[in-house]
């Protein structure tokens, strides 16, 4: 498989952050109370993603060890202020709904984990694809949260009432954060039902869970890959 290919589909499927990787649960559980909010969430973190993983990329070289992170911090939330001023500008709607969750990118663990543990190691070629497979792997999982919580909850989908109130009753559980997490744990139920070969299970063979154990093998395996 291409390289770059690879690196989207790890994204998407084998190290999805929403769904594999269980991060930025944060905004998944807030805001996916629909597939409009999902999508806009997703793409936000989208953007923010790849110019991030881009950009420290590019700087990785010049950026001293010691203020590795606050310089992060500087270039996401630099980022962040561009996104929250265009969704402010052209989708006000979109912007309301989202509400804190914009700036709050800022902070999302998926953003500063890519870049400390994949952007500041490789080429910008690699890093930028990198963001494009995990930003869309975040978009994806949102908007599927979203349009089935939406649907169960309210019998409609982007918005539209698919389902009226005569034939369908709505289940108000999806419509509050536990609705999240069920929907979450049908996912991943189907990813092991399919049985998907993940990160988790395709680190290092005879992997037993240890992380503290078996650290090293996988960074070797891992810069390996890279150089391949």
């Amino acid at each position: 498989m291409n390289k770059y290919v690879e690196r989207i589909y790890n994204g998407i499927v084998k190290e999805n952050p929403c769904i594999i990787l269980m991060l930025g649960m944060c905004p998944t559980l807030a805001v996916t109370t629909s597939a409009i909010n999902g999508i806009g969430m997703g793409l936000s973190t989208l953007a923010v993603l790849i110019f991030s993983n881009l950009i420290i990329s590019i700087m990785r070289n010049i950026i001293p060890d010691q203020v590795r992170l606050p310089a992060y911090i500087v270039i996401v939330a630099s980022l962040v202020t561009i996104v929250d001023l265009i969704m402010q500008a052209y989708t006000p709607g979109l912007y309301s709904a989202l509400g804190i969750y914009i700036p709050l990118i800022v902070v999302n663990c998926i953003i500063l984990g890519r870049a400390e543990a994949y952007a500041n190691k490789v080429t910008p070629d690699l890093a930028f694809f990198d963001g494009v497979g995990m930003g869309l792997g975040f978009t994806i999982a949102l908007t599927v949260i979203g349009l089935a919580r939406e649907f169960l909850g309210s019998g409609c989908a982007f918005g539209i009432q698919v389902l009226s109130e005569e034939i369908f009753h709505p289940i108000a559980i999806f419509g509050q954060a536990p609705g999240a997490f069920l929907i979450m744990a049908i996912l991943i139920a189907i990813l092991n039902g399919a049985s998907i070969s993940t990160a988790a299970n395709d680190k290092v063979e005879g992997c037993d869970g240890c992380c503290a154990s078996c650290a090293k093998s996988c960074d070797s395996r891992e810069k390996e890959e890279t150089k391949a």
